[in-house]
């Protein structure tokens, strides 16, 4: 386990690096097409800055804008005195500091885990999902999401989630000025090009590379925190049983925000679709994950 949490933070600091990376070369080409050799330098310049920027509002403020993009609220220890007992007791029994309880109002069973360490993280579920299991099956769900928090994972998806999200804002945003500029003029043409150039280039931040690396980041994470938090619980069946109530739904929370699906323990849009579309899921199967949780309850059966 120890050697997981090292390699997520080393891998944290990967993620960063390749992402100021990208941008980086995005700026050298938008500045070579906007103003030659020259141009390209300070174009990889002023990126870069945006990238150091971006990676800096993911880390510390990443958390509080995902939170609010779904919604979120902080759970009233009386009115969910039971969600609080659970989260406590794993909390203790973790060895891990308490984290922040939030819910969703949402009649989608979800739960996903943020926060840059265990210091700053937060914990967060759906009335749904609230309404949907029993004790033993909640415990087990939260106890999956303490383990990404346990793990790191959660600033290592915190940070990429962040960032996809602000290459799709700056993506959207020029592609909706492209529609409201007149380019006249001697140098219009490449003005346009320009413009052009930079919505390409962060559409393919936003949408493929970013997500590409999601996929690679989450899928093994998700087994893994399968199974750490059966390790915390001692009850497989428990986590099978809230597995199997949570795929009959297929409907995504009302406020689903694609980059944040890589988060949460399930991504209803996941349910079906091509053999093609399940290449970029961000989960594994979900009968993948209680197969093996199957085994795991042979085994301390036997």
């Amino acid at each position: 386990m120890y050697h997981q949490i090292a390699r997520n933070k080393r891998n944290s600091v990967i993620v960063i690096v390749g992402f100021l990376a990208v941008w980086l070369a995005a700026g050298l080409i938008i500045g070579l097409i906007a103003s030659g050799q020259g141009g390209a330098i300070v174009g990889a310049i002023v990126l870069g800055l945006l990238g150091v920027a971006a990676a800096l509002y993911a880390y510390y403020l990443g958390s509080a804008t995902v939170l609010s993009a779904m919604g979120a609220r902080e759970a009233d220890p009386r009115q969910y005195q039971q969600l609080h007992n659970i989260v406590q007791a794993l909390a203790i029994g973790d060895g891990l500091p308490l984290p922040k309880v939030y819910v969703i109002e949402d009649a989608s069973p979800n739960a996903f885990a943020t926060g840059r360490d265990p210091n700053h993280a937060a914990v967060t579920v759906t009335t749904g999902l609230l309404q949907m299991m029993d004790r033993e099956e909640l415990e087990a769900v939260l106890a999956h999401e303490m383990s990404h928090v346990k793990n790191f994972d959660v600033r290592l998806l915190l940070v990429v989630t962040t960032m996809i999200g602000m290459a799709a804002l700056i993506a959207s945003g020029f592609w909706n000025s492209v529609g409201r500029m007149r380019f006249s003029g001697r140098n219009s043409g490449q003005v346009a090009l320009v413009v052009i150039a930079i919505g390409l280039i962060f559409t393919l931040i936003a949408f493929i590379v970013g997500p590409l690396m999601q996929l690679a980041l989450s899928r093994q994470r998700e087994s893994l925190a399968d199974v750490s938090g059966v390790e915390l619980t001692r009850n497989p069946t428990a986590l099978i049983s809230a597995l199997e109530k949570i795929a009959q739904n297929d409907k995504p929370p009302q406020r689903f925000n694609h980059a944040v699906a890589a988060m949460m323990i399930d991504n209803p849009e996941e349910h079906h679709g091509s053999f093609f579309s399940h290449l970029f899921d961000t989960h594994p199967p979900i009968a993948e994950r209680i197969a093996a949780l199957q085994r795991i309850a042979s085994v301390q059966q036997t």
